[in-house]
C-alpha cells in the first residue's frame, strides 16, 4: 500500500515541475504574441526562467509568420515529457505516439484555458477590492485578457455601467473544457491502452 503513495507523490512532484516550466513558456509565448512589455518586473521573470531554453532553440528554429515557433516546440516537448513520465511512473511503460501528442495538445489547450480562467476571476476580485490600482502585475493581466474581453463587451454591452463580459468570457472557457478538452483527453486515455 505504501508504493501507491510513493506513486501518487512521484506524480505530483513530476507534475508540480512540469506545469510551472509549462506555465512559464505559455507565458512567454502569450507575452510575446501580445507584445506586452518585457520590462515589466513579471516579464523578467519569465524571460529568466524560459531564456535558457528558448535561446539554443531560437537559434535552431527561427519564428516565421511571426509566430515564435522554438516556444511552440519548448511547450511540445516539455508536456510530452511530462505524460512520459507520469505514464511511466503509473503503468510502467511508455504510451503511444498518437495518444502522446493527443494528450499533449489537450493539457497545452487546458493550461491556456486555466490561464485566462483564474487571470479573469483575480481581475474581477481585484475591481470589487481595489479599481482602478496600479500594479505591475495587474497591467499584464489586463493587457493578457483585454483581447478576448473586448470583444465581448462589445456585443454583449447592457449598459447600467456593469461588465458581464468576464461571466460570459468564463461560462464560454468553461463550455471549451466539457466540449473541446474533455473528448480530447478521452480519446487520448482510450488510444494510450
Amino acid at each position: 500500500m505504501s508504493g501507491n503513495y510513493i506513486s501518487q507523490a512521484a506524480i505530483f512532484l513530476v507534475q508540480l515541475f512540469f506545469d510551472i516550466f509549462i506555465l512559464a513558456f505559455l507565458l512567454r509565448y502569450l507575452l510575446t504574441k501580445l507584445r506586452i512589455n518585457s520590462y515589466n518586473p513579471l516579464s523578467e521573470v519569465i524571460i529568466r526562467v524560459t531564456n535558457p531554453v528558448l535561446k539554443p532553440l531560437r537559434r535552431m528554429i527561427p519564428g516565421y509568420y511571426g509566430v515564435d515557433w522554438s516556444s511552440i516546440v519548448a511547450l511540445l516537448l516539455i508536456q510530452s515529457l511530462e505524460i512520459i513520465i507520469t505514464q511511466l511512473i503509473i503503468r510502467g511503460d511508455v504510451i503511444a505516439i498518437n495518444a502522446l501528442f493527443i494528450l499533449t495538445m489537450a493539457n497545452l489547450l487546458k493550461m491556456i484555458l486555466y490561464i485566462y480562467m483564474f487571470t479573469i476571476i483575480i481581475q474581477v476580485i481585484i475591481s470589487w477590492i481595489n479599481p482602478g490600482a496600479y500594479n505591475p502585475i495587474v497591467t499584464i493581466m489586463s493587457q493578457l485578457t483585454d483581447p478576448i474581453l473586448r470583444p465581448v463587451r462589445r456585443i454583449a454591452s447592457f449598459g447600467g455601467g456593469l461588465d458581464f463580459s468576464p461571466l460570459i468570457v468564463l461560462v464560454i472557457i468553461q463550455l471549451l473544457m466539457i466540449l473541446i478538452i474533455s473528448p480530447l483527453m478521452e480519446i487520448g486515455f482510450r488510444l494510450s491502452y
